[in-house]
């Protein structure tokens, strides 16, 4: 483990004193003879926003496939919820309950209606009964601010609220922990504030969120702790107004000066 690695376990150990819901340790992620992630170490404690910030190909959507277990990983630890992500034994069903995750891409089914969707996996993988699934899907629906778009089809909806089906899909499952994959580069900039909304209340009512973004005023105003990676390490970390405001390393102020 490097030592910025270890600092950054460090300090979250002692800034939120109790045990990660998330737990990297010395991560290590090739394809081919291409590494990827190069000794990543961070915890995410219950209710706690991380947003992960950096340039392209440093590493930051492989390292969100890689908690969800869509990934696997060469070397190194990931626990969620104590349960060892890469262990062979684990069940990737239960996995996937504790964890969701949004993509960039929506991946809805265009078929569907935006409730059928959301009803999908709850009744498909969890076998729960139609009634209730329907209820949760719905008021899913209207926390997200899409009431009267039930009976809409992806095609009929703006890539905005789009995106926010896929979060109230993601949510169907009830999870512990949600992860977002740049959920707002693909969308057209009047709509990525109604996401950016939706996720802000869901960190606000203690949601356990784990961000990849280029949003830099959202990761500032949202996050309990902002990660810059580079080369697939973790050049820095800190509070948003430490990281934003006074960030030490000099590839981290170059990096701010370009997207700030």
């Amino acid at each position: 483990m490097s030592l910025a690695d270890r600092s950054a376990a460090e300090e979250s150990q002692t800034c939120l004193g109790h045990r990660a819901i998330v737990s990297l340790r010395n991560v290590h992620k090739s394809y081919g003879a291409f590494e990827v992630l190069k000794g990543i170490s961070l915890d995410v404690r219950k209710g706690e926003v991380v947003c992960i910030i950096g340039p392209s190909g440093s590493g930051k959507s492989t390292l969100i496939r890689c908690i969800n277990g869509l990934s696997a990983i060469q070397s190194g630890s990931i626990t969620v919820d104590g349960q060892e992500v890469n262990d062979p034994k684990l069940d990737k069903l239960a996995l996937r309950k504790k964890v969701g995750i949004v993509f960039q891409q929506y991946n809805l089914f265009p078929h569907k209606t935006a409730l059928e969707n959301v009803m999908m996996a709850p009744l498909k993988v969890l076998r729960e009964p139609r009634a209730q699934v329907e209820e949760r899907a719905r008021a899913l629906i209207a926390k997200v601010r899409l009431t009267g778009k039930e009976n809409a089809y992806p095609g009929q909806l703006s890539g905005g609220q789009q995106q926010r089906v896929a979060i109230a899909r993601s949510l169907a499952m009830r999870p512990d922990v949600m992860l977002f994959d740049e959920v707002t580069a693909a969308l057209d900039p009047e709509t990525v504030k109604e996401v950016l909304v939706t996720i802000k209340e869901l960190a606000a009512e203690g949601m356990t969120c784990i961000l990849v973004t280029h949003e830099m005023g959202f990761a500032r105003e949202v996050a309990n702790h902002v990660y810059f990676t580079d080369g697939g390490i973790i050049v820095e970390h800190g509070k948003p107004d430490q990281l934003f405001k006074n960030a030490k390393d000099p590839r981290t102020r170059q990096f701010l000066s370009q997207v700030l």
